[in-house]
């Protein structure tokens, strides 16, 4: 009996670890942390030895194949000793694909590609079609798998760390929404290793799969000449010169024309979705529902009921005039280039936090035209107010939610937005962004 080792005990692992004695492997879970109950009762129920506090590297190194966390770095000693051995490490998604049945719609990109894998999902899940979700969002693959959940499609976003882990897995439709320096810490600090992980969405693809690109982000401009394309390929822009096929018009309406399809042209308002990064991400899903035969109507509708995740430019409220917006997941300059981008208010920005080697150069244009006030939330401040002083008329410093919500309530009128676009990591005050996007929301409903 081949021996399954699954290091890391998330939602990825665990699946894994389940799917593993589901096969019939012997299956052992290993995580240096501590592993949540609930996670610890399905292992117990499902008869799967683990262990947490630790790794047991006898157990480990005596492994067949080993299913790798996407968190788990590659220069990990006992990474370092597994592929010394020459052992089989792979990533969830990979051990799972051979199992799993229906088409694999993926996404992956540095910015979007939640946005677009729960658009498609919605387009799909609309049109009656039965799609799960699976990779970064929803619930894992290989659990999936192992529950023989059979639907027509899987659609899955992906990390450069899970594609990082997969050699046989293929996508039906790949979808790249764009690539700027991100985790270059994981990837020896040069942008190209990264750049070539994201384009691994790629492997395996034939003439009868899709790719469906960006023409308009610089870093695929420059790099997708590079990289073998089998797949038909279709790239987006707001451009129609570079893309006749999928693209915006002026007047902010969206159109794809894909050969022997219906043609679809939406405007903006009609979708619930805005700025100029959103109608590259709903181009995208609008291509990968449309070339598997979703009619006009049932895209139009899709667009029109959708509800973007939380904490991704999520409208808490409209309070005396002023919307109130929780974007806590920008926690880079690019993310929060798009959120001031998708403005068309004065803004009250609220940013700050754990900065991560941040250029807030690249955001003065925009804030120079848009931010009224800036209100800092973080332990240390001070990069903010030194890029920042006299380019904004009012910055105030705060060190809590409370305080950066009671300020901004002093400093928006009505007509004004208040932006939680942070630009910066959580992690000085609150636990996740998550924590942080649910602590403003809280504060805000205060009000």
């Amino acid at each position: 009996m081949a021996k399954v080792v699954v290091l890391g005990g998330g939602e990825s692992g665990v699946g894994a670890a389940v799917l593993a004695k589901t096969k019939g492997f012997e299956t052992f879970l290993s995580d240096s942390g501590n592993l949540k109950e609930q996670y610890i009762k399905e292992l117990q129920e499902a008869g799967i030895e683990f262990e947490q506090g630790g790794h047991t590297e006898e157990k480990i190194l005596d492994a067949d194949i080993v299913v790798k966390s996407p968190g788990i770095p590659e220069k990990a000693p006992l990474i370092k000793k597994l592929r010394g051995l020459d052992k089989k490490i792979i990533s969830e998604i990979e051990f799972a694909y051979p199992y799993s049945k229906g088409k694999h719609i993926c996404i992956t990109g540095a910015n979007g590609k939640t946005t677009t894998t729960l658009l498609v999902h919605h387009l799909l899940t609309s049109a009656g079609k039965k799609a799960e979700l699976a990779g970064n969002v929803g619930f894992s693959l290989a659990r999936q798998v192992a529950q023989d959940v059979q639907p027509d499609y899987y659609v899955i976003e992906l990390s450069s760390f899970q594609l990082d882990g997969m050699y046989d897995f293929k996508a039906d439709t790949a979808i790249l929404t764009n690539i700027t320096p991100d985790h270059l810490d994981r990837y020896e600090y040069k942008f190209e290793n990264y750049i070539r992980s994201k384009y691994r969405i790629l492997q395996n693809q034939t003439k009868a799969d899709l790719f469906i690109g960006n023409a308009d982000d610089p870093v695929c401009g420059e790099w997708r000449p590079q990289m073998k394309v089998t797949a038909t390929e279709v790239v987006v822009s707001r451009d129609k010169a570079k893309c006749a096929i999928s693209y915006e018009t002026p007047e902010g309406h969206l159109i794809v024309e894909m050969p022997g399809k219906e043609r679809l042209d939406v405007a903006q308002d009609e979708m619930t979705i805005h700025g100029k990064h959103n109608m590259y991400n709903a181009m995208q899903a609008c291509v990968a529902v449309l070339n598997e035969g979703l009619s006009v109507a049932e895209i139009k509708k899709g667009l029109s009921t959708f509800k973007n995740a939380a904490h991704r430019l999520e409208l808490v409220r409209t309070l005396n005039g002023v919307e109130w917006i929780n974007d806590s997941k920008a926690t880079n300059v690019d993310s929060a280039w798009y959120a001031l981008d998708a403005q068309t208010k004065p803004i009250v920005w609220i940013a700050g936090g754990t900065d991560k080697g941040n250029d807030y150069s690249t955001l003065m244009p925009l804030v120079e035209k848009k931010v009224k006030a800036l209100v800092c939330m973080g332990v240390d401040n001070s990069k903010l107010l030194a890029a920042y002083t006299g380019h904004i008329p009012t910055i105030v410093e705060t060190r809590s939610i409370e305080d950066c919500v009671a300020q901004c309530n002093k400093l928006a009128e009505a007509g004004d937005v208040v932006l939680l676009s942070p630009c910066c990591a959580s992690f000085d005050l609150f636990t996740s962004y998550i924590n942080r996007g649910n602590l403003f929301r809280q504060e805000v409903e205060k009000l």
